[in-house]
């Protein structure tokens, strides 16, 4: 009992002496900050963390030159002379990719290892006379390059006999549960929408719980994509372009993948109160097409066209699917790669140094003034620590004093989402000396896990990152400052778009008359003409011209009414016609409105082509969009 006394007679003599301000600190300490709204799982902020990784679409498509097969290919026809999924990886790695998701099964079927339930597979296929595994070979490389492996089955197939019935969930779920179960671990469960019904086929009634049951059964760990997650959903689009404001939050009640989906603008958004976390993913190609074909080796996206997509995705709160889709040979294509290898060195060069190292931060608001969530939080890089403030402040501001003026062009700013997304309004600002006075830099909405903002180069010593509002107090775990170096443009191979400029000034239009229609024809795209009732599109290129193709370029909106199913006729005097492509179709234009490339095999030599609609993307299809109609010489 005297020792027991003495040693309280001494803890409290200590505790006595101890400064006011650590007595307090000791005895009561600063709660942090409770989590506001719905906030990710452990596994989506893993995936959120990953940022950026390799989409490969690969399978009979790369050999018969479309987008969507229709089933009925012949599986032979698959058959790579030097497929090598180790340079895929290699590749991604080099490229600073953290996964690859690889279409396991597209919407025709075909499955690109050999499925007990199917008879569309590698098997069937002349590839390694039939003993050949797509999915297993590429799932090995990943873990020996130390990348995360993700797949992308269709529900959509439009070879099996079953589908359109009930008993088709339950062949998808097995067939599911052979990838799932057989290839390691997988990082995400890749789903889209398709169905026959859309495009004129079967009507399949999906069960989506029974889907994702089967998933998290064998890959409780796997984020699921879809338009509406669970785990993470689809842009709204596929030219890499997320919202400016970007909510990880969704409303998902009521909703499913594909014609029930939210619109596409609230995909590209999400929703500031909903009662989900399901997180952005931007997917993209490197091609104008989701599979490869020798035609577009000249129209891989230049270097800065990548770094716009990586500001409009990664820097919106977004991760990037980037598509780059082997080639005939079962290789990436050495262009692509290039490509790629230039684009991580932009990067790279871009957020090589923050000018903020030294910088001296000022949060006149911290929370509980304790040192943990202190403003200099944001400068270290632990991910896990952040400047907060207290939680009725929702309007604040940090203030940042460089050693000296400098020149910079980038600011980056990130949200410790793990308590949620907070900020809805958000400015840069430096201040004026002269007026004694705060010039806003750039301004922006939501940050989320990542938020960059681009802006004209400008010089300053002293800034201001000014919350103008948010849901919650708000919680911040990282900020940068960067001098980007400008993007030159790639050297690109020459095209005949001089020629064609030259040719135009002869073009007419024959059909349908009137002059808006004229914009089909003026060489921009950003204008276009709306026909009525289907009428056909007839142009005169007032001269006999050699063709080996045209090109059909819509309007650059998923809600235009575009082509989906046409005929090509070409004349040499506008009275005789001969069919060069009957009830052709322009695939996923809907969800991919760009250029489409209608070649002629042979060429053709004409005066007149007429362009006649059959089917449009729209219920209704009593009219289609087109900005241009041009040649291929």
């Amino acid at each position: 009992m005297r020792n027991n006394i003495l040693t309280y007679a001494l803890l409290l003599g200590f505790l006595l002496v101890l400064p006011s301000g650590i007595w307090f600190s000791c005895s009561q300490g600063v709660k942090p900050p409770e989590a506001y709204g719905v906030v990710p799982t452990e596994h989506q902020l893993k995936w959120q963390q990953m940022e950026y990784y390799m989409f490969v679409h690969f399978g009979p498509n790369t050999f018969t030159e479309v987008e969507w097969g229709d089933g009925k290919e012949d599986p032979g026809v698959f058959n790579p002379s030097a497929l090598d999924c180790r340079q895929w990886a290699a590749t991604a790695r080099a490229a600073g990719m953290k996964g690859i998701i690889l279409t396991a099964k597209h919407h025709d079927g075909f499955c690109l290892w050999p499925s007990q339930y199917s008879t569309h597979t590698v098997r069937e296929s002349g590839w390694k006379d039939g003993k050949g595994d797509v999915v297993r070979e590429l799932s090995e490389a990943c873990k020996a390059y130390g990348l995360a492996f993700g797949v992308y089955l269709s529900p959509w197939d439009q070879n099996h006999p079953s589908y359109g019935t009930p008993e088709y969930n339950e062949v998808f779920a097995r067939t599911l549960t052979e990838v799932l179960s057989g290839y390691g671990p997988v990082f995400e469960q890749w789903f889209d929408g398709a169905n026959g019904d859309a495009h004129k086929g079967k009507r399949q009634v999906y069960d989506w719980d029974l889907f994702h049951q089967t998933v998290y059964a064998h890959q409780p760990q796997a984020v699921i994509f879809s338009d509406v997650g669970p785990g993470c959903r689809w842009m709204g689009n596929e030219r890499g372009v997320a919202g400016e404001t970007n909510w990880s939050r969704l409303h998902v009640e009521g909703f499913e993948p594909g014609l029930g989906a939210p619109p596409a603008d609230t995909l590209a958004t999400g929703n500031i109160d909903g009662e989900a976390w399901v997180p952005a993913e931007t997917d993209v190609s490197i091609r104008p097409g989701w599979f490869y074909s020798a035609h577009t080796d000249d129209q891989v996206k230049s270097v800065s066209r990548l770094v716009d997509i990586y500001y409009t995705s990664i820097g919106r709160n977004s991760n990037l699917l980037l598509n780059v889709p082997p080639n005939r040979e079962g290789r990436i294509h050495p262009t692509d790669s290039a490509r790629l290898m230039a684009f991580r060195k932009a990067i790279e060069e871009s957020f090589a140094h923050n000018l903020l190292d030294d910088a001296i931060l000022h949060a006149p608001d911290t929370r509980g003034g304790a040192a943990k969530y202190a403003a200099k939080n944001l400068l270290d890089e632990d991910y896990d620590s952040y400047w907060a403030s207290d939680d009725e402040v929702l309007t604040t501001s940090i203030e940042i004093s460089l050693p000296e003026a400098a020149r910079f062009n980038r600011f980056l700013v990130q949200e410790y989402i793990p308590l949620g997304q907070r900020v809805a309004r958000f400015a840069l600002e430096s201040w004026d000396e002269a007026a004694a006075g705060w010039n806003v830099i750039s301004e922006g909405t939501t940050i989320g896990y990542k938020r960059i903002l681009r802006f004209p180069r400008v010089k300053a010593q002293k800034l201001r990152l000014h919350i103008l509002s948010a849901l919650a107090s708000p919680v911040l775990n990282r900020i940068g400052l960067y001098d980007a170096p400008d993007i030159y443009e790639d050297t690109r191979q020459e095209t005949d778009q001089t020629l064609i400029k030259a040719l135009r000034v002869k073009w007419s239009i024959e059909s349908p008359k009137g002059e808006t229609f004229k914009s089909v024809i003026d060489g921009d795209a950003q204008t276009t003409a709306v026909i009525r009732g289907l009428e056909p599109l007839i142009l005169n290129l007032g001269e006999k011209l050699r063709l080996r193709g045209v090109i059909y370029v819509p309007a650059d909106k998923a809600t235009a009414s575009h082509i989906t199913r046409y005929n090509l006729s070409v004349s040499l005097d506008g009275k005789q016609w001969t069919k060069v492509k009957q009830a052709a179709v322009f695939h996923n234009i809907k969800n991919n409105p760009i250029p489409q490339d209608v070649r002629f095999d042979p060429t053709e030599q004409a005066q007149f082509i007429k362009l006649e609609p059959l089917e449009t993307t729209t219920p209704d299809g009593d009219a289609y969009s087109i900005a241009e109609l041009s040649l291929i010489l």
